[in-house]
């Protein structure tokens, strides 16, 4: 037993290890954007849910033999396709149909293309496992429970090594290697007990002979009540990543951590109940305690980092007003995940011993109650993910959201209420106190604002959709004339009126260029950037596209109650095309060539940045570009700055501002000249309307230029699709740019 528990452990983490690359590297052909994601999630659900069906309809035909070489070889099938999917996801799918599949069925059929037989392979592994185990009817339950939770500890630990160690040190592929020597690793552990194995197949139920018993309820109604229970948890986990992604800020560690903490505590709640299911006389209390009470402290937590988040001694150190990528503020997020996750989870996870303790009432239909049961789980999962992040988000909000899971919590805790029971007072106080939190939680304007620190009087706008949430917030009493801040998923992304360096990274393309007809801004953020580019009259055509859809919203709002500033300005432009979409996808399935490309780029050290920083990528802009064109982009690190410069012949650094501009021929940059022409009263006009408070931005650019020709030795690009090295920054050195190296 204890060599199985060890192989189904190494699954567990295997599996999740691969989740986390798989998905990233579909989402570089897929996009960045809620929709695309969900649609990956989806896919990589399919795959389990039919490896379920699979499992459920072969596992009970086979010896315990057969079904543990079954589970050998799905593990060594999983292996081998996490060596090659490297080939076929990223090389195949992700780049070279990139330019050629829009619509998203089609981008569904392909993602589940890539990921069906290994997930599949995954999903049958544990109805196939279950099989081999299945030698006592009064253990049964409490070995699957075991089973299943050292797997879900592994995956737990997948997440959260995987994350925060492996994938950032070895890069997307070598981490697929480690994943492939564990899934092997499991593979020879199972195929070692073998030979210890009964080779007679299952005894065939006997002509006439009556089915099993059932006396806490068919299996129809256990996997109606297992979907809903797999829909709660999941949904729930959605609002804390877009909650604790607020408080975090989206690091690239964020969702390991979530997922990672959540798997772990859930595993061992499962383990806990595994143990107590062998004196259990019936699980069904045990299951709807379990269940109402998970979510209830749920919600509880969620509503006591809520009201903290408002307190001054707490939003002065975890406040969104500041970066919080270091050590001690990331110690802060990642305890407050323990904390809000950790014990609802922890009892959410013990319901799965329980249900299995309830239908698991006959040694030759072991592997097909656990395989139904799994897909019913699956099938919750999916629904909660793909019904929350695009539907519910969408059009209730997060505390929207938080009501219709509480009333599929109702509906869960009915099928125990309903019916007359001797002894009922816990879950009808249960159900009690989830039908207050349905009509109690606060409004979606009134939880955004708190999260965003809004003073008491102070203008702001909002949105929030199944793509995030933007905030804007005025200055406040106290803050003199600083500029009101603008946020995105939690990050401070520029300021309203504009900063000056977003002004004029704007600026720059359509100032040097001798023509600059069409130009196109990656990422809109507070809009500083697209109103720079509206600079030059020559300009014919600007299009700015936003991951965030919120974003544009806001700044329609600004627009509309500031009809002085530079955001009415860039809204009023007849030239200007504000669009909601992923920037990398518009770019490398779009037509036409540009004259200017600019990108908004977000911090380097945000989940998913590295597909903005890329080699790959810049390989697909410079192709975008016309004949001189020129892109102009952030220089937050020397990794970007030597990625950028293996990418383009001719290169040119600003100082001290950290400006790059490429082109693949000669850039006309003349320093003197363009001081010259951002001290023009018209320019100095320009700049004014965007920020009133500013009017010389010549100290941004009046320092050395590094200039790189056809002839400048470069290094190999460091950053790449699959090592986004910058964005895994607790994996790597300091991120700098104090001073050139050459």
């Amino acid at each position: 037993m204890t060599r199985l528990i060890v192989a189904f452990f190494c699954s567990g983490f295997a599996a999740l290890l691969c989740q986390i690359i798989w998905q990233r590297m579909l989402g570089v052909f897929a996009g960045s954007d809620t929709v695309s994601a969900a649609l990956v999630v989806g896919a990589f659900l399919a795959g389990l849910g039919l490896g379920s069906i699979i499992g459920a309809r072969l596992a009970d035909r086979l010896s315990a033999h057969r079904a543990l070489l079954g589970f050998a070889l799905c593990e060594a099938g999983v292996a081998v396709c996490a060596l090659f999917s490297k080939f076929f996801l990223y090389d195949v799918i992700a780049i070279g149909l990139a330019d050629v599949v829009e619509q998203p069925a089609a981008i569904f059929a392909l993602c589940f293309a890539g990921l069906v037989v290994p997930t599949t392979l995954m999903g049958a592994s544990l109805p196939l496992l279950a099989r081999a185990v299945a030698t006592d009817l009064a253990s049964l339950a409490s070995r699957i429970g075991t089973l299943y939770s050292l797997n879900t500890l592994g995956a737990g630990l997948g997440a959260l090594i995987g994350g925060w160690f492996i994938i950032g040190s070895l890069g997307f592929v070598t981490a697929l290697i480690v994943a492939a020597g564990l899934d092997l690793l499991a593979a020879g552990l199972a195929l070692s007990l073998l030979p210890g194995l009964s080779r007679e197949p299952p005894a065939a139920p006997s002509p006439g002979a009556a089915p099993a018993a059932e006396p806490f309820g068919g299996m129809a109604l256990w996997c109606l009540l297992v979907f809903l229970s797999g829909y709660v948890i999941v949904a729930l986990e959605i609002i804390w990543v877009r909650m604790l992604g607020q408080v975090g800020q989206y690091h690239a560690y964020l969702f390991p951590t979530v997922l990672g903490v959540f798997l772990l505590a859930d595993g061992l709640g499962m383990s806990l109940a595994a143990r107590m299911v062998r004196r259990m006389a019936d699980p069904r209390p045990a299951f709807f305690l379990t269940q109402g009470s998970g979510f209830v402290l749920g919600v509880a937590l969620l509503g006591l980092l809520w009201w903290i988040m408002g307190v001054p001694a707490f939003s002065d150190v975890m406040a969104v007003d500041f970066d919080r990528f270091g050590p001690f503020h990331m110690t802060i997020s990642t305890l407050i995940i323990v904390a809000v996750v950790a014990p609802p989870a922890f009892i959410i996870g013990m319901t799965f011993p329980f249900v299995q303790r309830a239908v698991q009432q006959d040694l030759a239909s072991v592997g097909a109650r656990v395989g139904w049961v799994q897909l019913a789980n699956i099938l919750g999962n999916a629904a909660g993910s793909i019904v929350t992040g695009l539907l519910s988000f969408h059009l209730f909000g997060i505390m929207g959201t938080l009501v219709l899971l509480a009333v599929l919590s109702l509906v869960l805790l009915g099928f125990w209420v309903m019916p007359a029971r001797a002894s009922r007072p816990a879950t009808l106080a249960l159900a009690g106190i989830t039908a207050a939190i349905a009509i109690s939680v606060p409004s979606n304007e009134r939880f955004w604002s708190r999260m965003h620190g809004l003073p008491a009087g102070s203008a702001y706008a909002w949105g929030e959709d199944r793509s995030g949430v933007a905030f804007w917030r005025e200055r406040g009493e106290g803050e003199g004339r600083a500029p009101g801040r603008f946020f995105i998923m939690g990050h401070g992304q520029g300021f309203v009126p504009f900063l000056d360096t977003h002004i004029l990274l704007g600026m720059l393309g359509p100032l040097i260029h001798p023509n600059p007809q069409r130009v196109l801004t990656i990422g809109v953020g507070s809009g500083g950037t697209p109103y720079g580019a509206t600079v030059n009259p020559a300009t014919r055509e600007i299009r700015a596209i936003e991951l965030i859809r919120p974003v544009l919203d806001v700044l329609g709002d600004i627009a509309r109650e500031r009809p002085e500033s530079g955001v009415a300005a860039l809204v009023a432009d007849r030239r200007v095309s504000l669009e909601y979409g992923d920037g990398r996808r518009a770019l490398t399935r779009g037509e036409g060539l540009y004259d200017v490309i600019e990108a908004d780029a977000i911090r380097p050290q945000s989940s998913h940045s590295g597909m903005l920083y890329s080699a790959e990528f810049l390989e697909q802009l410079r192709a975008r570009l016309a004949p001189g064109g020129l892109y102009v982009q952030w220089a937050p690190s020397w990794r970007v700055v030597d990625t950028f410069a293996a990418a383009f012949p001719h290169v040119a650094l600003l100082r001290p501002v950290n400006v790059l501009v490429g082109s693949d021929s000669p850039i006309p940059l003349d320093q003197a000249a363009l001081l010259a022409a951002l001290r023009q009263p018209g320019i100095i006009g320009f700049v004014r309307r965007g920020n009133p408070l500013e009017s010389d931005l010549t100290k941004l650019v009046d320092g050395e230029i590094t200039l790189w020709t056809p002839a400048t030795a470069r290094v190999e690009a460091p950053l790449s699709d699959l090592f986004p090295r910058d964005e895994f920054f607790l994996n790597q050195i300091h991120l700098g740019t104090s001073a050139p190296r050459r």
